[in-house]
């Protein structure tokens, strides 16, 4: 099975000449991430083989190394890697900067270095110097394991560095794969690229295929332009109800919602008209997601004020009250703390006899007021900080999960992506980092541990629209 090492990291390859050192570098890593003393030694001096500047090679592999885990780069050390006071110091310098750290222990048979060096046309080392590397291995491997890795590694380990959230991923995409649990997923939209004339039908479109490809729901941000978070804000953005309401005419399965409606943006009586008559359109598919509000430059942008965090968490409060009875039978009055709604008459009533209310947010207070009123809370974060906000929950509240999420089929593909989508001068792995970028087994086991937590609906946000169907594999792991 594959070895997914926390990303970053810091990999020490150790075992004498032509072990395999830096073949196995190569199968597994990137390039950029490979210091190698054999390249440095051809930068220093005439070529890989210029003995002579080995010296100098050395001292320069000492400062990239020093200067890669300083910056937080994964970092593979290949090298010899059997002087034991180098091999601490890399080790030190991966805790100093709260790395994981890994070695590889290359314990290839001296028979076999041997006549690996003896076909080689170039950079053949020294019968002698040979000897004596493997002389010095026998010791070499047994300090491995007293040294204080995270793990000493043999090569025949497949290895690949992951964002934090897979590490673990391995064993949850088996226990899917055994005993498989059933997760709701929905896309959520929050970009509109394409150019205004081809808006409605590109929107249409997007739908229309995650409805195909086995979504639960299609969700939309409520703002009235772009969040810095994911873009400029100048770029086109569609007001999200009427999007809802062209989408009900689009779809025919999926559910339509707002993660999540600012609580200032809307008087709340007629956020809930517009709630009802989404999901009288939609045929009984409405979901009407809230929240505090917390883009200020949008309220100001607009005109429209932004109250104290105390003021907005009232307004809240109010409103996950006032809305259960304007979507109820009757006209009777609603007297909140900050709201106050003489009628309540809302005809047509929703077609669900109990339209759903979502709260977005993860801090205790919303997640108190998400434990009172609502239907679901919508969090963040991984499954551990996922269990830890389930605590808050004391009666029957769904917890549904946010993510952005980059799928690629196999690693190759993955690494396309990554290198195609992330902003210019950015770190790759960073970037991945922030965007969950995983395989599609990958994910599988991601969203099961989520599911362990208490995920009941996984919602995505795609860096790249283009993979849905790779996200569609991964759904259908989880279809029961």
């Amino acid at each position: 099975m594959e070895l997914k090492l926390p990303s970053p990291c810091v990999v020490i390859l150790v075992g004498p000449g032509a072990s395999g050192k830096s073949t196995w570098a190569a199968e597994h890593f990137a390039p950029d991430l490979i210091v190698s003393s054999d390249r440095l030694r051809a930068l220093v001096g005439s070529g890989e083989d210029d003995i002579a500047a080995s010296t100098d090679a050395f001292a320069l592999l000492e400062v990239v190394v020093e200067r890669r885990i300083a910056r937080g780069l994964t970092t593979v050390v290949d090298t010899l890697g059997l002087d034991k006071e180098r091999r601490v110091r890399w080790l030190g310098l991966a805790r100093e900067a709260g790395m994981a750290c890994v070695a590889v222990r290359f314990d290839t048979p001296a028979e076999e270095c041997r006549r690996r060096n003896r076909e080689r046309s170039a950079k053949r080392i020294p019968a002698d110097v040979l000897t004596g590397q493997l002389r010095a291995w026998r010791s070499v491997k047994e300090e491995l394991g007293e040294e204080g890795y995270d793990d000493v590694l043999a090569p025949e380990a497949a290895a690949r560095v992951v964002p934090e959230v897979f590490v673990e991923s391995n064993a949850a995409q088996a226990r899917q794969s055994e005993a498989p649990v059933g997760l709701r997923f929905g896309l959520q939209v929050s970009r509109y690229p394409g150019g205004r004339e081809g808006l409605g039908a590109w929107v249409r479109e997007v739908a229309e295929r995650a409805e195909q490809l086995g979504f639960d729901a299609v969700y939309v941000m409520d703002h009235f332009r772009q969040i810095p978070q994911v873009g400029r804000a100048w770029e086109d953005f569609l007001e999200s109800w009427t999007t809802l309401g062209y989408l009900a005419a689009c779809t025919t399965r999926v559910r339509l919602g707002t993660l999540v409606s600012g609580i200032t943006y809307r008087n709340v009586a007629h956020l809930g008209k517009i709630a009802a008559t989404l999901d009288v359109l939609s045929g009984g598919r409405a979901v009407c997601g809230v929240g505090l509000a917390w883009f200020e430059a949008e309220h100001k942008a607009y005109g429209w004020p932004f109250p104290s965090v105390n003021d907005r968490y009232a307004l809240l409060e109010d409103a996950l009250q006032l809305l259960p009875v304007l979507w109820g039978p009757g006209n009777k009055p609603f007297h909140g703390k900050v709201l106050d709604v003489p009628d309540t008459t809302c005809y047509p009533r929703p077609l669900q006899e109990h339209l759903p209310l979502l709260v977005g947010g993860s801090g205790p207070r919303t997640l108190r007021l998400a434990n009172r009123y609502a239907d679901a809370v919508n969090v963040f974060g991984d499954a551990a900080a996922v269990r830890e906000r389930a605590k808050y929950l004391t009666r029957p509240v769904e917890l549904t999960h946010l993510s952005t999420t980059l799928v690629g089929k196999d690693k190759n593909h993955l690494d396309q992506l990554i290198h195609q989508l992330r902003p210019r001068n950015a770190n790759p792995e960073k970037y991945a980092a922030t965007v969950n970028a995983g395989t599609v087994d990958d994910q599988i086991g991601r969203f099961r541990e989520l599911s362990e937590a208490g995920v009941t609906e996984a919602i995505i946000s795609l860096p790249d629209l283009d993979t849905l169907d790779a996200a569609a594999e991964v759904i259908s792991a989880f279809r029961m």
